[in-house]
């Protein structure tokens, strides 16, 4: 594959736009685009019946992605030989199952639904991380209730304090390299940094696990990532998600698995505290999973822990069954044989990004799609009221040692005295975990910021998801070490946060403006960051065996293949608008229509921060009708009022990415909105509205029609007088442009009577229960 170069100097947002693949990808929602569907959950629950669909499938042996292979290990109920690729539907069994203060949701799910043992005790870990901060009565009894839960199913538990989960679920060997393991939190993309493949699931995929062992799982298409170079001294792993997220802005890996590679040397230079940063924000960046290679660094990495388990260094004061999981054996057998990527493997799409070339960066305010050179805002002079040295993404002791850097070289021009953060702000600090902090005392690093004046939290979540203490008021600034600056999330809508590095937040608390330390000095010659579409390497230093050059001519023929086939196969839109004699089954309860006035909110990445503010997430026993009135309520105060029971809400594209909070469907099913449309869907968001009986189409059509009508209005929320009936019979849309505007028609992707069986039940969890009682 060749490679188009970009570059972007230091001002200013370029934007890479990748094109669209050609190969279908089979999605859970009904689109406009025909993905096409084979099965679905319903379906693979039932061992038997996931057996006769593998059965049908092809068996030949293929190249696989290492995401493939990992998948292939875990899946259940495939036929003799065959091989999973991208798009299959499969049931996955995973190696870890981890939840943390939704498992008491979870369990409430799971004995709902009539279990009342677990299937693998031995599968599911517990953590408490999120709302650690509450010591109100309510939420302590909800943690007795999940600890006696735990202990009466015989599940690993952490309790409040002891570290965030994610954290946890790596330091102890939980995510282990060449396995899957899921959580119920988006951030569990976090564990590729490992060499795991690491993905997110909702609540009622965790009752499932608990009670089956095993749950759905579509095989998303799988990007390559590939690094090239060297970073420069004062650049680090923040810098270069950040910059991901910001450069390749325009849904570029949405709903893909992402596999990032590079040469010896540049893997070399990426340390797994910088892998972990970089794996754990692919979910900012749009991804399922983010998955780094299984390598000497990796090797070197587990060595050192399972020596230091061996020689009862890593226990303490804590919980911790890491010389259980990280032993020299164990390690001997996984590196006899390292799980890899076959050559010929097929990627959805390459690109690639020179690290040489990267500058530090900063995301936001308010957007990790907004990414900006750290030179360009420093010479904006932005105050800065709050920094964070907080979360799963950068509070580790390398991350903690980096921001004390900052102060210690501070002192060195301060005659020795450690100096004090600016005035006016605060500087608030807490670990991933309690191991984590305790070697950042050791070494005098977590003394060093709190003499600086930082204020310490529990290891914990915190701030990140918008509890407890330090959260930011109206007018403020704040610039965090966290993965999250959704509008909102960290505390006021009317504030303003800022992402950056640990040693850019350091020094902004120190200078009490959007600052870095002054540790990059840009290169000679330094033209802007080059990245772009395929692998970045150039064609003149290109050397290929004889075997990757025959790869490289059979590639060569298939897109041509492919190219052949688009020109002479009909368009399948044509071809479906044209069938209008082909009608959809309608399953028993299912309705054949659905009809109501379109309410507009004409936003991309509307994520589920937007759509549910997370100070009630974690919140149990909230009424539908809060749930109604604060729906939406961190994108638009007002459209609780202009939104009515029985309107069809229509978004732009990437609707309902971020956490994978259930609410943001049951909140949009309490304020009585029976279907949402959108340009495109964030995968998580997809399979919560499934599992909760919410409909969704994707309509990209209509989504620029309505921008062309409404382009004069910039009301975040509107009533548009529009009439949308979807006949579910025909697969159809009908779209009246208010009482006297034109009518016209869009076909749409069938829904299979298996997801309409789902809906028509009211959601998987009642789908289960039923199953359960016949």
């Amino acid at each position: 594959m060749t490679s188009r170069l970009m570059a972007s100097g230091g001002s200013g947002r370029a934007i890479l736009r990748c094109p669209v693949p050609n190969n279908f990808q089979r999605r859970a929602f009904a689109s406009s685009r025909f993905y096409f569907q084979e099965v679905f959950e319903s379906q693979l629950n039932d061992p038997a019946s996931a057996a006769v669909y593998s059965s049908l499938q092809t068996s030949r042996a293929v190249p696989q992605t290492l995401t493939e292979k990992i998948v292939q290990k875990y899946s259940v109920g495939l036929a003799k030989d065959k091989f999973v690729k991208s798009g299959d539907y499969v049931t996955i069994s995973p190696h870890r199952c981890m939840t943390h203060d939704n498992s008491w949701p979870v369990a409430l799910k799971f004995m709902s639904i009539g279990a009342s043992k677990l299937h693998d005790p031995n599968q599911i870990v517990m953590t408490l991380d999120h709302d650690v901060q509450n010591k109100s009565d309510k939420n302590l009894q909800k943690y007795r209730q999940i600890e006696e839960f735990a202990k009466q199913h015989g599940v690993e538990f952490y309790p409040a304090g002891r570290g965030i989960g994610h954290q946890i679920m790596v330091e102890d060997g939980f995510a282990f390299p060449g396995s899957l393991v899921v959580a119920s939190d988006s951030h569990s993309n976090m564990y590729g940094g490992v060499g795991c493949l690491g993905t997110p699931i909702v609540r009622t995929d965790g009752a499932s696990i608990w009670a089956t062992g095993k749950t759905w799982w579509q095989i998303p298409p799988v990007a390559r990532v590939n690094l090239t170079g060297v970073l420069p001294p004062g650049v680090t792993g923040k810098d270069i998600i950040v910059a991901l997220c910001g450069l390749f802005d325009k849904d570029d890996v949405l709903n893909h698995a992402i596999e990032f590679t590079g040469s010896e040397e540049t893997m070399n230079s990426l340390t797994v505290d910088s892998r972990l940063t970089i794996a754990n924000m692919t979910t900012e960046w749009g991804a399922l999973s983010g998955l780094f290679p299984i390598d000497n660094v990796l090797k070197g990495w587990l060595k050192g822990k399972a020596t230091t388990a061996a020689m009862g260094l890593s226990d303490g004061p804590y919980k911790t069954l890491a010389a259980q999981h990280f032993t020299h054996p164990i390690l001997d057998q996984l590196f006899s044989n390292p799980m890899t990527a076959d050559k010929g493997a097929k990627y959805a799409k390459e690109l690639f990004l020179d690290l040489s070339t990267l500058t530090p960066y900063v995301s936001g305010p308010n957007s990790v799609k907004v990414a900006t050179a750290l030179g360009d805002l420093e010479a904006q002079n932005i105050p800065v009221n709050k920094a964070y040295l907080v979360s799963c993404t950068n509070s580790r002791a390398s991350d903690i040692a980096s921001a004390a850097k900052v102060f210690r070289e501070a002192a060195e021009k301060n005659g020795g005295q450690v100096p004090k953060i600016a005035e006016g702000v605060k500087f608030y600090i807490a670990a991933a975990s309690i191991p984590e902090q305790l070697a950042a005392e050791e070494t005098g690093d977590w003394q060093i910021l709190l003499e600086a004046g930082a204020t310490t939290l529990p290891a914990g979540c915190g701030p990140c998801i918008g509890l407890g203490t330090g959260l930011l008021e109206p007018g403020e600034v704040g610039i965090s070490a966290s993965n999250r600056n959704f509008k909102g999330r960290m505390g006021s809508t009317d504030a303003k946060a800022y992402l950056g590095s640990p040693e850019v937040v350091a020094a902004s608390a120190l200078s009490g403006k959007l600052s870095g330390p002054g540790w990059y000095k840009t290169p000679e010659g330094w033209t802007g960051v080059v990245r772009g579409e395929g692998d970045g390497i150039r064609e003149e230093e290109r050397m290929l065996t004889a075997e990757e050059a025959l790869e490289k001519v059979i590639g060569q023929i298939d897109d041509l293949v492919a190219d052949g086939e688009k020109q002479f196969t009909p368009e399948a839109g044509a071809e479906a608008e044209a069938d209008d004699d082909s009608l959809t089954e309608v399953y028993p309860g299912f309705p054949e229509r659905v009809s109501g006035e379109i309410v507009f909110c004409d936003g991309d990445n509307i994520n589920t921060d937007g759509i549910y503010p997370g100070k009630y997430t974690y919140q149990d026993n909230v009424s539908e009708e809060t749930m109604a009135q604060v729906c939406m309520e961190n994108y638009d105060r007002q459209f609780a009022s202009v939104a009515r029971a029985g309107d069809i809400l229509v978004t732009g594209f990437n609707f309902g990415c971020g956490s994978s909070r259930e609410q943001a469907a049951t909140a949009l099913l309490a304020k009585r909105i029976p279907l949402v449309v959108s340009g495109s869907f964030g995968n998580i968001f997809s399979r919560n509205s499934i599992n909760n009986a919410l409909m969704g189409l994707e309509v990209p059509r209509l989504i620029s029609r309505l921008r062309e009508s409404f382009n004069s209005d910039k009301a975040l929320t509107r009533r548009t007088g529009w009439t949308l009936t979807w006949d579910v019979r025909r697969s159809r849309l009908e779209i009246q442009e208010g009482e006297n505007g034109p009518k016209w028609t869009h076909k749409v992707g069938e829904l299979p009577p298996n997801v309409q069986e789902i809906i028509a039940k009211g959601g998987l969890e009642k789908w289960v229960k039923n199953a359960i009682g016949a």
